[in-house]
């Protein structure tokens, strides 16, 4: 029997959100590289002639045109646009060319990488390729055109997410196997990127695999579930939950896949609902007579254990049986398929001792998945942290093993047209990689601290004043939203973010001022002969040309003019409301029910909007909000996403610490998807992985941050690393300290051989240094900056005597690096040597006291020791991790020399390598505007090869934590 629609009060939550990144509202162009663009619903769109339909022809006629497995060349396009425009005008039907080649370039130009995977085989018998051959795969067909012809994603894309998806399921067992079999894996994608398309993919092979129980678990509040099943509503049930149960119910309220045009009704059912209030309920469930097992039932529910709780007994008392040898209630026969998106939030196990007493939602999560004798599960994550630290050894004699992703681990590229952390901050590699500099696109803030100090209570009654910088970043808002406007962009979604607290009542003070402020500057605008008004105007003609202008002209060539914005200024700013985003708020935003005409807002708010709930078009963001850990921090970033024509419209204003936090966790979180892809390279299971990745310096910062040490055994090794130091403490003490370091070093090097000179730059080499002199004589005291986690000498240090006791790191070459004639001549224990010039790094703040670099080290210079035949290896090394993996241009990678991991691949266990670099104070001062340091700096940088004795040179860092934590409190006080 299908439902009546739920009643729906005035003010009331009345439908969810659109899906994340989606933007096709009323005639706007998809972004063409998200994995879930959200189209407008095929069945409320009326045939027409208008010039827009006509283009649309024109486009999925040139599509087809195209390539679907590469980059299509300017060639390539030329001939699909001209060929789709004869063959509409063989139909009478007239399109602009120009029109045609602007659409289809924004799609043709579109890329993605392969993704990457490590996998443990044991146990997994390989399946997929002969249920390719002799199952029907109609979920997926539907969906994959559903995604080419309705969200019109490029060929490419969809055929990258096909295979991923076919990987992925490759690695779960089959459903139609005998027996017991349980396998639990992780996917690893990019906040905002796409992974509900990706996971909604594997949901619909899964079903024509013969999965029949499927069920989605989307965050821990009523709106990101809700969201998350119209997605699935459209994307893999074709039909709104809301009105029916079944696919084959009465109430034919076809949606998304469902109402195509010559697509498949095909039979499916779910037993929750797109309603806000649509979560699983056992009273629903037992009324329903859904038929669980002959068709897939699909399921999307919130991470909270009574409702999991419920959902497991209700499969219990329909299908389950004693296990003889247990005792328990298990399910034999219905395979049971778990999607758990934003894995790393509330599914894992925070107590402290995870075999007795698991937190409440993993526990039921793990009694749910151990109650099937036939189960998968799938986490998936932008913010593996947490998942990583997951024991592999946990059990129970009831829940079963823990969910760590004991089967695979792999990795999602964003397609090429994704705003990412990398683009949004910046992010150095040590790879074969090039370096991405960050979009012009942050403002800082310095003028909060009377108005929502960064420490402030619950009750704490903001001051009655807006700081400049949110005025100024409304103002922002506003011009953006007249800009799209201008640029034929008008029924489209506009969202700015205000993020500066976590307490409900304080958000709701902001909000009641934020949209006082919004009102008068309306009021304002309306008065045509008011001094305010041509105040106001001038305020926003200035940011104009201060700010819009100069970035426009830098990320796209081109711009508006001031005579084309303004007149959309009135209509711009009339459209705006401003709502709290939090369980106190009876607010909704309703994305849905503003889709003909779009809705601007602008939305406060805390933890709601910082796990999954998806703002659309959003544009300008006002972040205050610190946290210490970096999945919370990453996941907050909302602004992630893909901005189809308005990249160059977005502002992030945040502080210059936050700024700083999100390098430092970009490069955390691009340095765990290198590891997958070279670990998987060379065969190593997720255990090792996690293993690997636990006891390195990497590992090390994300304890640090996550402040795991006081209960955490801190493991750490630094093989097959390359730590280098880029932050440096200016204070003269430690400036005078590291230079006469380096003098008395260099000394006693010489005391024990004689260096050999580059008679071109004026390096100095020493070999056949021992393992001792590099710790006594530098390493043990080197002074660092505080901020640098990862680069802690005393850590290194331990390290090397570790595997000296190993026999290992017993043979150092030492190079005093020099740069004749360019570099400034210097004096350093009676060699001449040109200082090396590093300047500040454009990604990170100026700071009084502080000196941040990208790389101190000179890539060339990491082979100056090794052989002939060493380097050769290397380069094939490099070569072929290289492979298949695109530019930032999405060209394929062709390195032309050794560098990275494959270059430390090829050095004996016991041929390290230091470099010393002395760094010019001139462009200390120079290139960041602290005065000029009293000497030289000092950087240097270790290459590291691999230890053939991990577990046994890796060691418990906690005590030497602790006591340099300690010595750094002392150093600070006494400055």
């Amino acid at each position: 029997m299908g439902r009546a629609a739920p009643q729906r009060t005035p003010g009331a939550y009345s439908a969810p959100c659109l899906p994340s990144t989606s933007n096709k509202v009323s005639g706007t162009p998809d972004p063409p590289g998200s994995p879930h663009a959200q189209p407008t619903r095929p069945q409320e769109v009326a045939v027409s002639t208008t010039p827009e339909d006509s283009l649309e022809k024109a486009e999925q006629t040139a599509v087809l045109l195209l390539p679907g497995d590469r980059q299509a060349t300017p060639a390539e396009v030329d001939f699909a646009v001209n060929t789709a425009v004869s063959i509409l005008a063989a139909q009478g039907i007239t399109v602009e060319r120009d029109l045609v080649r602007k659409v289809l370039e924004a799609r043709a130009s579109v890329f993605q990488a392969d993704s990457s995977a490590m996998k443990n085989d044991e146990g997994h018998v390989p399946w997929l390729a002969d249920a390719k051959a002799d199952r029907k795969w109609d979920f997926w067909d539907r969906y994959r055109r559903y995604l080419l012809s309705v969200s019109k994603l490029p060929t490419q894309v969809v055929r990258r997410l096909d295979q991923s998806t076919d990987d992925v399921l490759s690695e779960l067992e089959d459903p139609q196997r005998e027996g017991a079999w349980r396998r639990t894996g992780l996917v690893i994608g990019q906040v905002q990127s796409g992974k509900t398309g990706q996971f909604i993919g594997l949901a619909a092979k899964a079903a024509d695999a013969g999965y029949r129980l499927i069920v989605v678990f989307a965050g821990i509040h009523n709106d990101l579930r809700s969201q998350t099943q119209l997605r699935i509503d459209e994307g893999l049930l074709g039909f709104d939950t809301q009105y029916q149960f079944r696919s084959d119910d009465d109430a034919h309220r076809h949606i998304g896949v469902g109402a195509m045009s010559h697509g498949k009704r095909l039979k499916a059912a779910s037993l929750t609902t797109s309603h806000e209030k649509g979560d699983f309920a056992r009273k629903t469930a037992v009324s329903a007579n859904v038929p669980v097992g002959s068709v897939p039932v699909v399921l999307v529910v919130k991470k909270n254990r009574r409702i999991i709780d419920n959902l497991r007994d209700w499969v219990i008392d329909n299908h389950g049986v004693e296990d003889p040898e247990t005792g328990r209630m298990v399910v034999p026969d219905l395979p049971l398929f778990v999607i758990d998106d934003e894995a790393d939030n509330a599914g894992v196990n925070t107590s402290k001792d995870p075999d007795t007493n698991p937190s409440a939602i993993n526990k039921a999560i793990r009694r749910l998945v151990n109650s099937f004798t036939k189960a998968s599960y799938v986490g998936y994550t932008a913010t593996p942290f947490a998942n990583i630290y997951i024991s592999p050894d946990t059990d129970h004699d009831e829940l079963g093993p823990d969910l760590f992703p004991e089967s695979f681990i792999r990795t999602l590229r964003a397609p090429s047209n994704y705003l990412g952390p990398e683009r949004v901050f910046g992010l150095q590699t040590d790879g074969d990689e090039e370096d991405i500099e960050p979009l012009p696109l942050i403002r800082h803030i310095k003028d909060t601290d009377l108005w929502v100090p960064d420490k402030h209570k619950s009750y704490h009654q903001v001051p009655d004043f807006l700081p400049e910088s949110l005025q100024r970043a409304i103002r922002s808002f506003v011009l953006t939203c007249a800009v799209r406007r201008a640029r034929g962009q008008v029924a489209v979604h506009n969202s700015m973010l205000v993020h500066v607290t976590r307490f409900t009542a304080v958000q709701q003070q902001v909000r009641e001022q934020i949209d006082a402020h919004v009102r008068l500057l309306f009021d304002v605008l309306q008065d045509r002969f008011s001094s305010a008004r041509e105040e106001l105007e001038e305020e926003l003609r200035e940011l104009w040309d201060e700010d819009l202008v100069p970035c426009t002209e830098e990320m796209t060539g081109g711009r508006l003019d001031w005579e084309d914005v303004e007149p959309h200024l009135h209509a711009a700013l009339a459209k705006i409301t401003v709502m709290a985003v939090n369980g106190a708020a009876k607010d909704a935003l309703q994305y849905y029910e503003r889709r003909e005409t779009g809705l601007s807002v602008i939305a406060v708010g805390g933890e709601k909007l910082s796990r999954g709930l998806t703002l659309e078009g959003l544009s300008v963001s006002y972040y205050l909000r610190a946290s210490k850990t970096y999945d919370t921090l990453l996941q907050m970033g909302r602004w992630f996403g893909y901005r189809p024509h308005y990249e160059d419209l977005c502002r992030l204003y945040t502080t210059r610490t936050l700024q700083r936090q999100y390098a430092e966790i970009t490069a955390a979180t691009d340095e765990l998807r290198r590891d997958v892809e070279e670990m998987s390279a060379v065969g190593l299971t997720p255990r090792e992985y996690g293993l690997k990745v636990r006891t390195s310096s990497l590992g090390l910062g994300i304890t640090a941050s996550n402040k795991m040490r006081q209960g955490t055994r801190v493991r750490l090794s630094y093989s097959g690393e390359l730590p280098e130091t880029t932050i440096f403490d200016l204070s003269e003490k430690v400036v005078r300290h590291n230079h006469e370091l380096l003098e008395s070093f260099v000394a006693r090097l010489d005391a024990l051989s004689a260096g050999k000179p580059d008679d071109r730059s004026g390096s100095i080499t020493w070999s056949g240094v021992a393992a001792s002199d590099v710790t006594e004589g530098f390493l043990d005291s080197y002074l660092t900056d505080r901020q640098a986690q990862r680069v802690r000498p005393a850590f290194i240090a331990e390290y090397v005597r570790q595997c000296a006791k190993q026999g290992e790191l017993g043979n150092w070459t030492v190079r005093l690096a020099s740069r004749l004639p360019e570099g400034t001549p210097a004096e350093i224990a009676g060699h001449s040597v040109g200082l090396i010039t590093r300047s500040h790094s454009k990604s990170s703040e100026a700071v009084p006291g502080r000196y941040t670099i990208k790389r101190v080290l000179s890539p060339a210079d990491e082979l100056c020791d090794l052989t002939d035949e060493q380097k050769d290896r290397a380069l094939k090394a490099t070569k072929e991790a290289a492979k298949g993996k695109l530019n930032r241009k999405g060209e394929p990678l062709d390195p032309d020399t050794p560098r990275g991991r494959p270059l430390r691949h090829q050095r004996r266990s016991d041929q390290p390598l230091l470099l010393l670099y002395p760094l010019s104070p001139a462009e200390v001062a120079k290139s960041s505007g602290n005065p000029e340091p009293v000497a030289p700096l000092v950087g240097f940088a270790i290459s590291f090869p691999f230890s053939r004795h991990q577990l046994k040179t890796e060691y418990v860092v906690n005590d030497i934590w602790f006591k340099q934590d300690m010595e750094f409190d002392d150093f600070e006080d006494e400055e």
